[in-house]
């Protein structure tokens, strides 16, 4: 398998801490992408030019992090990570949800800050700001359990990208039962070897 990635991209870490979940990142040979630059080779498989996007051992090319970890889900033999049915099941998927919409606003809202700054620019800026804050208190409220699902892996990978990008906002201030989520999380091995760097 090949997987186009980008080494800070939340969605690429929830990708890499799955496979690691599944014993399968061996598997996986990983090619640096900048999506923002659309490289013919990643145009090829994803003409949407965004990461992650992987390439099965079929040819099939799957992009959108729920897809991808999903498929990923099929291999090996570890213990799923999509419970298969009941309250588990949609309760996991409802959190990969908030998580991935929160990881949305994060990164929607790191692009808006490099641009030139003017009203329009500013108002989206604190719109997504606000999703982020709206979405944090409801995992607050609610925290996951310490389970390798989707739902947790998810969330540990949104607050992950958080302290990457926004770690003056200190987000564990008000969220003491999310900040203990985070801390137990991040002794999973599929979490402490994907923690994103700055190039």
């Amino acid at each position: 398998m090949k997987l186009f990635y980008s080494p800070t991209s939340p969605f690429v870490r929830k990708v890499l801490a799955c496979a690691i979940a599944r014993g399968i990142e061996q598997q996986i040979e990983l090619v640096t992408a900048n999506p923002h630059e659309s490289p013919l080779e990643l145009l090829a498989a994803n003409p949407l030019s965004k990461v992650p996007c992987l390439i099965t051992n079929d040819g099939l090319a799957l992009f959108d992090s729920p897809v991808i970890c999903e498929f990923l889900d099929t291999e090996g033999n570890a213990l799923p990570m999509f419970p298969a049915h009941g309250g588990a099941r949609w309760i996991a998927l409802k959190r990969q949800a908030l998580a991935d919409g929160i990881m949305d606003a994060a990164v929607l809202r790191r692009g808006e800050q490099n641009r030139p700054q003017e009203n329009a620019r500013d108002a989206v800026i604190a719109r997504q700001r606000a999703a982020v804050e709206r979405g944090l208190d409801a995992l607050e409220r609610d925290p996951p359990h310490r389970v390798l699902d989707i739902g947790s892996i998810t969330v540990a990978c949104a607050l992950g990208y958080l302290d990457l990008r926004y770690a003056a906002e200190q987000w564990r201030t008000t969220r003491p039962k999310l900040a203990a989520f985070f801390a137990a999380m991040m002794h999973e091995p599929a979490l402490a070897r994907t923690v994103p760097k700055d190039p």
